[in-house]
């Protein structure tokens, strides 16, 4: 039997049976559009992470007082009970590394921002060095960064987001406008570039302040991160971070047994650390997924046999009329294929406008991976087949003569 002929065949039986195809196709439309809108979220969330990580460049190390992820709470309490990293640190880490091609220091709070009779209250404030724009790639959209002159003397300038411009000074150029940064006056000398919203939160909700004044009106009391660009990667990166621990244990006054009383990162560490906890998330989710498929397949399995029993009479024509047990064997196979196959076009589609409904509905990155639409059309067919076997086994065994007499 011809493969055109038998698709059409297939084609025509679900077109006739539309209510039975569509419960028929549910459990793979399930099983592929779970799949589908998981990997499409997860790879976007994976970029989109990357990018930020990224955006202090691949050779950027950071000291902190804790690490930026744990998994217990026990180590949480234990990494609070380290000593907070100072300006002191930033400065020794300044003078003493060699290796180190820049270094920078910040620290953030959340503040009020008011000019004139508009404000917020939610606003990202970042104390930054003079080297910190440069060092997290931020680009300037209007106006220009700070000087190490205005970070010695701390200078009240700032840079502010795009959202202050939008929402607090309003119309009018922003250069040299005096906003307050809970209750200090600063001059705005720059805006940053708009970075959009991440998870319906806007990330642009932001003003930096040099960190020599964003201390003075803030205080010492909180710890800081220290940012070293260490110019290169692999061996040079072990060199600058081994420099870094050098300098910080001797600060800490730690013997050569103790363990590291502070955190040092690079975005290899993040981006490792994503990777496994994003892979484990996909596995599980498609783990579940998988059993939407089986069910789907069950479904499948069971609906065939049906198709078998009504048209015992069509098997005995064929068979009749000279069509061998092959042929009614590949025309039932390719029929249970084809029933998954489009359930899985059906449930590839259905995946994507999901993914991209959530990107629109609260702004979560989406990035559609183009292997897994590939895996999944495949998969949904293999499901179809596996489970068409036995059906299709069960016509092409049929007697012709039992078969004709059956419906007479």
């Amino acid at each position: 039997m011809q493969l055109i002929e038998a698709f059409r065949l297939a084609l025509q039986s679900l077109w006739g049976n539309k209510l039975r195809s569509i419960l028929t196709l549910l459990g793979v439309i399930i099983g592929v559009g779970s799949v589908i809108t998981v990997v499409t979220l997860t790879n976007g969330a994976k970029s989109f992470v990357t990018s930020k990580i990224n955006s202090y460049g691949a050779a950027v190390i950071t000291i902190s007082k804790m690490p930026q992820t744990f998994i217990t709470i026990e180590e949480y309490l234990s990494f609070q009970k380290r000593k907070d990293v100072t300006i002191d640190d930033y400065r020794a880490v300044l003078s003493d590394c060699r290796l180190c091609r820049s270094v920078g220091a910040q620290r953030n709070s959340v503040g009020k921002i008011v000019f004139g009779t508009k404000s917020t209250t939610d606003t990202n404030i970042r104390g930054w060095t003079w080297t910190m724009p440069s060092m997290s790639n931020l680009n300037i959209d209007l106006g220009r960064s700070f000087t190490e002159v205005e970070d010695e003397h701390a200078t009240h300038v700032a840079i502010v987001g795009s959202d202050i411009v939008d929402n607090v000074l309003g119309p009018g150029d922003p250069l040299g406008k005096e906003i307050r940064v809970d209750g200090s006056p600063y001059t705005v000398v720059g805006v940053g570039e708009r970075q959009g919203k991440m998870l319906g939160m806007s990330m642009d909700n932001w003003v930096a302040v040099p960190l020599s004044a964003f201390l003075h009106s803030y205080g010492s009391h909180a710890s800081m991160t220290v940012f070293v660009n260490a110019g290169g990667g692999g061996e040079v990166m072990e060199a600058v971070s081994d420099e870094l621990r050098t300098i910080m244990r001797a600060r800490r006054h730690l013997a050569p047994n103790d363990a590291d009383a502070f955190s040092i990162d690079s975005s290899a560490t993040f981006q490792n650390l994503l990777g496994k906890i994003l892979n484990s998330f996909g596995a599980v989710v498609a783990s579940i997924a998988s059993i939407s498929l089986v069910v789907g397949g069950i479904v499948i399995m069971n609906i065939m046999l049906v198709a078998v029993t009504e048209r015992t009479r069509e098997i005995g024509v064929r068979k009749a009329l000279g069509a061998r047990r092959h042929d009614i064997l590949m025309q039932f196979l390719i029929e249970s294929a084809t029933v998954s196959l489009v359930g899985g076009i059906i449930g590839v589609v259905s995946g994507i406008v999901a993914a991209k409904l959530i990107t629109l509905a609260i702004a979560f990155p989406s990035s559609i991976e183009y292997w897994s639409i590939v895996v999944s059309l495949f998969v949904s067919t293999a499901v179809g087949l596996f489970f068409g076997i036995y059906p299709a086994y069960k016509a092409s065994e049929l007697d012709p003569i039992t078969a004709l007499r059956a419906e007479l």
